[in-house]
């Protein structure tokens, strides 16, 4: 028998690295062909692009990837001014889930890190449906409520998606199996059955007044193009054109010159309009304000991976007035604008969250290859510690865009 220990001890070691082991089959970085007509910044090297990103990454990975209260778990942490005691957030945890996939190969123990977030969410579920993300933990990994935020959902919901591809769904988790039921779960729970609008949570309820409300940073149609292919469900072709015709007609009537949209659209089918203050969050509710700052982002990325022309005449407006108001230096750029145009009163600081998503809307045009260099440059100036998980996290996902490394399941 003693002769077999060595073998048995190799085997029981193998095991142990078998999921971290496993390369992943898209390693960074990726070099993603993007759309004709889509552009880099093309005054620096994809290297020095790449090692950017790189060099981010670890700050980024550093600062927030934490350990949670049970063996083999990981979440994003919560941190900022405003947290309010918050540990973390199903927002940020589907924007690491997201990062780590992406960043596997060079990170090498992206699929420990990734799999321990992805343990850290299935043990905060809602309490109305076990796979959506109750929406906040407090200290001691707590819950907060059993609500969940529809856009966490969404990108965790991608992120398992991008597990796939990376490290297929044969040994370990069935990160497949897992998105299929997570996106039944947001179709059913957190789509607006009437107007195919995106739900607040799924603790909005049909008879809700909130049922007809939407987050407008919640327009992912990038994401819903996967869900379609991986449900088989129609419905979110719906989803995808109800919403585009919803934000063309919010850019036209509300901001025909910005071609902005607010954080929070109200009395979606009857009396569309852009939330009063104070509907849920802030006095600018109904502004372009911290939810709506990454509408840009979210819709140039259905241009830049999948062509749809809606997506560039929608950041195309964007575009051509950030510019003019900015006369092309980004400096310029304030945290918060009127659907008029206007700096919002006080908001004349430095918000990443606002900058990244204008650079990946930048990437639609070659016109704007001179202002989407120096946005890079302006952008990637800023040191990590000058902002918080929200800002950073934005930023690391729109330098992996902006590099040429962000890329769809599938494709």
């Amino acid at each position: 028998m003693p002769q077999y220990l060595p073998i048995i001890f190799t085997l029981l070691f193998c095991q142990s690295l078998k999921y971290p082991a496993t390369p992943p089959a898209r390693p960074f970085p990726q070099h993603v062909t993007y759309q004709k007509g889509c552009i880099l910044p093309n005054h620096i090297s994809r290297q020095r692009m790449d090692d950017s990103v790189r060099a981010f990454y670890k700050v980024w990975k550093r600062t927030y990837i934490k350990k949670g209260c049970n063996e083999g778990e990981y979440y994003v942490w919560f941190e900022g001014p405003v947290s309010r005691n918050k540990q973390c957030v199903s927002e940020g945890q589907g924007y690491g889930m997201m990062i780590v996939a992406l960043m596997a190969g060079y990170d090498t123990a992206a699929r420990t890190i990734y799999n321990g977030l992805y343990h850290y969410y299935k043990a905060h579920p809602s309490k109305s449906d076990p796979h959506l993300m109750a929406w906040a933990q407090k200290k001691g990994c707590r819950d907060i409520d059993g609500s969940s935020a529809t856009d966490g959902d969404m990108d965790i919901a991608y992120s398992l998606l991008l597990a796939d591809a990376q490290w297929g769904s044969q040994d370990g988790i069935d990160y497949r199996r897992e998105a299929a039921h997570m996106i039944s779960s947001i179709m059913q729970q957190e789509v607006n059955q009437k107007t195919f609008s995106v739900l607040l949570s799924n603790s909005v309820e049909h008879d809700s007044k909130d049922y007809f409300d939407m987050r407008s940073s919640d327009f992912m149609p990038a994401h819903f193009r996967l869900f379609r292919t991986i449900s088989d469900d129609t419905r979110w072709d719906k989803v995808i054109d109800k919403n585009y015709k919803l934000f063309q007609y919010m850019q036209d009537t509300y901001s025909p010159e910005a071609g902005l949209v607010p954080d929070f659209i109200n009395k979606i089918g009857t009396q569309t309009r852009p939330a009063k203050p104070r509907y849920l969050e802030a006095r600018y509710d109904g502004a372009y304000n911290y939810n709506a700052c990454r509408m840009p982002w979210r819709v140039a990325t259905d241009y830049i991976l999948h062509g749809d022309p809606r997506a560039a005449e929608m950041v195309g407006k964007i575009n051509r007035w950030i510019r003019t108001t900015t006369k092309g230096d980004p400096d310029n750029i304030s945290a918060g604008y009127s659907l008029g145009g206007e700096d919002l009163k006080n908001r004349y600081y430095e918000a990443l969250c606002f900058i990244a998503p204008f650079c990946v809307a930048a990437m639609i045009n070659k016109e704007n290859q001179v202002w989407l260099n120096r946005l890079w440059d302006y952008m990637v100036h800023f040191r990590a510690n000058e902002f918080d998980y929200y800002d950073n996290s934005i930023r690391m996902i729109c330098m992996v865009i902006l590099s040429g490394n962000y890329w769809a399941p599938g494709s």
